[in-house]
């Protein structure tokens, strides 16, 4: 049902309400039923309106056919998450009771198709393979509005994995958006937007499709991920012989984490085994270890530095990188 349609229904109810008089000239009904009929379908009427002017404000509710909406410029999730099987709880709700949540689609000039899916995608492909046309509230949104919302409704939800924010992140810093924007679309700090950049940046993102989002890894065991991967001799080998197994792929994405890094923890580079760590000293308390080997230099914090010291240091990383370009310039 329309929203004009559902407002022409709320009308003629109240209207049957407030004039339910007797066809002799009797007055109309006072039923506390009735009245708390006619009450309900007020809120219902008051709600459609608000909505009305939010839409009028930011937008409007329409119909588009799947196919005539460009992908969003920056993928949020991993391909798999559009597939059939992963969207088949979805469809069967939206098969049932239509699509009760529009998405966002933004209005794109000079293409064939009109416009861009901001967010909504997952509802966009269950409307796809349905045959649907899929229901979206149009806005006219600047590159850098459209990325901080579509990152925003996907921290809203808690709806990314780890992996997948930090891919995110990397994906926003190769088109050219920078931290501020990065930092309001994931809803996090700088020092973490960093980190999940340093990430998804050290390891190869093909390995990385293939081990999956890996729901239920955080960011310590990824943190841990990277640094068996830094210190192996051949990572890349070693992931993609496992990754090559039958049982590895019948497992889902957190299984083949699993077995990728059980890989990564036995055979070591015995170049960087070898490198004796710089101890880092301050006022007489060692705070960690600088450590160089063939797959790069690491800071290695003990644990007993608080975590906030640590963050303190990441957010001072691109301070202190100006710095020292400014006294070796190339």
């Amino acid at each position: 049902m329309s929203r004009k349609d559902s407002k022409g229904l709320f009308a003629n109810v109240l209207g049957q309400l407030d004039g339910a008089v007797d066809r002799g000239g009797v007055q109309r009904s006072t039923s506390p039923h009735l009245m708390k009929v006619a009450a309900g379908v007020r809120q219902i009427q008051e709600r459609s309106e608000l909505a009305d002017r939010l839409l009028r404000d930011g937008g409007q509710v329409i119909e588009i056919e799947p196919a005539d909406i460009l992908d969003s410029a920056i993928p949020d999730r991993f391909g798999s998450a559009y597939e059939a099987g992963n969207l088949a709880e979805l469809m069967q709700s939206m098969r049932e009771h239509g699509q009760s949540t529009p998405g966002l689609v933004r209005s794109v000039d000079g293409n064939v198709k009109s416009f861009q899916i901001v967010f909504g995608r997952r509802r966009l492909a269950a409307a796809k393979l349905l045959g649907i046309k899929f229901k979206a509230i149009a806005r006219d949104l600047s590159d850098e509005e459209a990325i901080v919302l579509q990152g925003e409704e996907n921290s809203n939800r808690n709806d990314l994995s780890f992996i997948e924010r930090c891919l995110f992140a990397q994906s926003q810093e190769a088109a050219g958006y920078g931290r501020d924007i990065i930092c309001k679309s994931l809803s996090t700090s700088k020092s973490h937007v960093s980190e999940m950049i340093r990430l998804a940046t050290a390891l190869p993102r093909e390995v990385v499709q293939e081990i999956g989002p890996a729901p239920e890894v955080g960011r310590r065991r990824w943190v841990d991920f990277e640094a068996k991967w830094s210190a192996h001799a051949a990572p890349f080998e070693a992931a993609k012989k496992v990754l090559g197994k039958d049982e590895t792929r019948r497992g889902d994405s957190n299984a083949r984490f699993a077995r990728v890094l059980e890989a990564l923890s036995g055979e070591r580079d015995p170049a960087l085994l070898s490198v004796e760590a710089v101890q880092l000293v301050a006022h007489g308390l060692v705070l960690g270890q600088v450590s160089h080997g063939k797959s790069g230099s690491k800071l290695a914090f003990n644990k007993a530095v608080p975590n906030g010291f640590v963050e303190y240091v990441a957010t001072q990383i691109e301070t202190l990188h100006d710095q020292f370009m400014q006294k070796n310039p190339r």
